[in-house]
């Protein structure tokens, strides 16, 4: 998957509303950080190819992606242990986009995130409750919507937004939609993508916010660090 396809997905992705809904939700969360002050520094923790960042950079002052040291495109490394070389209390703003499933550690890679944030500043991590096994390069975890909220404050954060995207039915068509496309041949996966992402847009409307804020198959969490936190 390119990073222009993740940004813009097309009508016949599989993944054109989990993605849709994850840029939009997303970027919506950044705007609303860097409404009062546009001089933001912002880590991307485990940037892959950066899909957001043409978006993203006009409305910070500094946009720094930071990865696995086999990917060429990031300004800074970080280690399969967490780690990265970054000074404390650093940047404003820590995107994790999708990132939290594929560490070792989420303990470890949490506990580096509100050490390189300042004090008052705000992570937003999304991250998976249903969903299928990926590998990039590893795929480790899944959340209930609890044990997501458990994992994050375990750290030290202040959950400040919770939200879920895809409810329990259209998650489910989600998955049936994946398990049949490996049996399908590779020119059919578009149109019959096409139909089921309309099948998951649709049922998805039968669920409240509430009921996707409790299962989702994806979810969109911003917290806070403390600002007595050093």
């Amino acid at each position: 998957m390119t990073r222009n396809s993740r940004l813009n997905p097309t009508l016949f992705s599989t993944r054109y509303v989990h993605l849709t809904k994850l840029r939009n939700a997303t970027l919506k969360v950044i705007q609303d950080l860097t409404a009062v002050d546009k001089n933001l520094v912002l880590i991307d923790f485990g940037c892959g190819d950066m899909p957001y960042k043409s978006v993203i950079e006009p409305m910070v002052g500094k946009y720094i992606g930071v990865d696995l040291d086999i990917n060429p495109l990031a300004d800074y490394h970080i280690d399969y242990d967490s780690k990265t070389t970054l000074p404390d209390n650093f940047c404003d703003i820590i995107l994790s986009n999708q990132v939290l499933e594929h560490v070792d550690s989420p303990h470890s890679y949490l506990s580096e995130a509100l050490r390189v944030l300042k004090p008052g500043g705000s992570i937003i991590c999304t991250t998976h409750g249903y969903w299928y096994y990926h590998p990039t390069p590893y795929d480790y975890w899944r959340w209930t919507s609890a044990g997501l909220r458990k994992t994050i404050e375990a750290e030290g954060f202040k959950i400040t937004s919770f939200h879920g995207i895809m409810g329990l039915a259209a998650s489910g068509i989600q998955l049936f939609q994946d398990a049949i496309l490996l049996k399908l041949p590779k020119f059919l996966a578009p149109p019959f993508a096409l139909v089921m992402q309309s099948f998951i847009r649709l049922f998805d409307k039968i669920h409240s916010q509430p009921q996707r804020d409790r299962d989702a198959s994806l979810y969109v969490v911003v917290a806070q660090k403390n600002v007595d936190t050093v």
